[in-house]
């Protein structure tokens, strides 16, 4: 598989999977937390709140995947965002504790994916420039 076709690949499988992790959020609420079903009212508007704005994340995800080719900028703008909210957890697992082993689960998956995205985010771009800079075959006689 080229770089090129993994990046692609990667962007969808991330807006789709954050469009449906968003609006799974907003449908369920808490009950969408593992081990927080009883957090209270105020947590669950903040998580239907947030997950709307994750599934607008999604949207832009989405949106990058149907650029030819798709844009290094925007991959690694909404790398940063993804790579922002590992750190997050990352300062909530030093301040207050280790979380749910699934929230866990979703940091390693985040610091693994980041990097990965930021070494793709051109893949694309540059496999254009590679195709428009090959000469092309002199004419058979």
């Amino acid at each position: 598989m080229t770089r090129a076709k993994a990046l692609r690949g990667l962007v969808l499988v991330m807006g789709y999977a954050c469009v449906a992790i968003g609006l799974f959020h907003v449908l369920l609420g808490n009950a969408s937390i593992p081990g927080e079903s009883s957090a209270g009212p105020t947590i669950d508007s903040l998580g239907r709140f947030f997950g709307a704005i994750f599934a607008g994340y999604g949207l832009a995800w989405l949106w990058a995947a149907r650029q030819s080719p798709i844009p290094a900028a925007a991959v690694r703008v909404l790398t940063g965002v993804f790579l922002l909210g590992a750190i997050g957890r990352l300062l909530s697992l030093a301040v207050e504790g280790w979380p749910h082993a699934f929230q866990v689960m979703l940091t390693v998956v985040e610091l693994v994916v980041s990097p990965l995205l930021f070494w793709l985010a051109d893949a694309e771009e540059k496999a254009l420039q590679g195709a428009r800079v090959t000469p092309a075959a002199p004419p058979s006689p």
